[in-house]
């Protein structure tokens, strides 16, 4: 699949989307995410965590900033969950929450430019996949016809279609590498989702920490089948000698035209990372066994 090398155009529609109006709503939203929000702008969105008290991650999510308040969207998976957590820190500020997903439709264009075909539409930079695209929000009245010529303009990437782009690429996402128990640094986001030099934000403690000492009990790392047979997500892994010790687990996997063969996204613990390792990958029960070679991320 080479959607980016010759433009493509994505349906992110699904995914919820929340406006933050009010006089405290940059002091506010910037201390609940691991970005600073001052980068966010009406011509480019920014990524960000927001995190528990334990660093761990509530929700992943884009910001942009748009006249006298700021858009926010993530998967729909964390939507109703994240709506209720920034709400919960809502305490003497002026923030208002708007739930607006069904009143906005939001397509991505990479690879190549979008004309404008749609006067109240608003154009974004945004790094979804790996590199600068477009986001493209407009009312949902005016979405069918834009959608239509859209799709004749680039190749249209389809669910199945972002989803190998984005394990090609190394891209943890929300419900598979993204839960409630990982720490963005433990899914690679420390460079597009962290400042360390903004100001205090919940989580913010453990993230530093980390940082200063310059380890992770677990990371995301990439797969390749080395042997016979294939993998799904949730196998469990295990050194290839005798010792058979768990050191991990697969989150994602598809299979690749690009490279021809099956490959996956998984976590392992720390000390058997190492790029060219050989891993065997188990279902629950422990029977039978896939050999995987930890590979470098991204794949392409």
């Amino acid at each position: 699949m080479a959607a980016a090398e010759h433009g493509a155009v994505f349906d992110l529609s699904a995914r919820t989307k929340l406006r933050i109006t009010g006089t405290d709503r940059l002091r506010y939203l910037n201390g609940q995410i691991s970005n600073d929000l001052r980068r966010a702008t009406g011509a480019n969105a920014i990524h960000a965590c927001v995190l528990s008290a334990k660093g761990k991650i509530d929700a992943e999510v884009f910001l942009a900033a748009e006249g006298e308040a700021f858009v926010l969207d993530t998967d729909a998976g964390a939507g109703e969950t994240l709506a209720a957590r920034l709400e919960r820190y809502i305490i003497a500020d002026d923030v208002q929450l708007e739930d607006v997903t069904e009143a906005w439709a939001l397509f991505h264009v990479l690879g190549a430019e979008a004309p404008a075909l749609a006067a109240n539409e608003r154009r974004r930079s945004a790094v979804r996949f790996g590199e600068a695209g477009t986001d493209i929000w407009l009312e949902r009245a005016a979405c069918a016809e834009v959608w239509r010529q859209l799709a004749q303009m680039f190749s249209v990437c389809d669910d199945e279609c972002a989803e190998t782009l984005r394990i090609e690429r190394g891209l943890p996402r929300w419900g598979r590498e993204l839960t409630g128990e990982i720490i963005p640094t433990e899914a690679n986001l420390e460079a597009s989702a962290i400042d360390y030099g903004k100001g205090c934000y919940i989580g913010q403690e453990v993230i530093s920490r980390i940082k200063m000492s310059g380890q992770t009990n677990k990371r995301l790392c990439g797969f390749v089948v080395a042997g016979e047979g294939a993998v799904e997500a949730g196998m469990r892994l295990t050194t290839a000698d005798a010792a058979d010790k768990e050191v991990g687990w697969l989150t994602s996997v598809t299979g690749s035209a690009r490279l021809g063969r099956q490959i996956a996204l998984g976590f392992v613990k720390r000390g058997f990372q190492e790029t060219g390792s050989r891993l065997t990958a188990r279902v629950a029960d422990g029977a039978g066994g896939v050999m995987v070679e930890i590979a470098a991320l991204p794949f392409v």
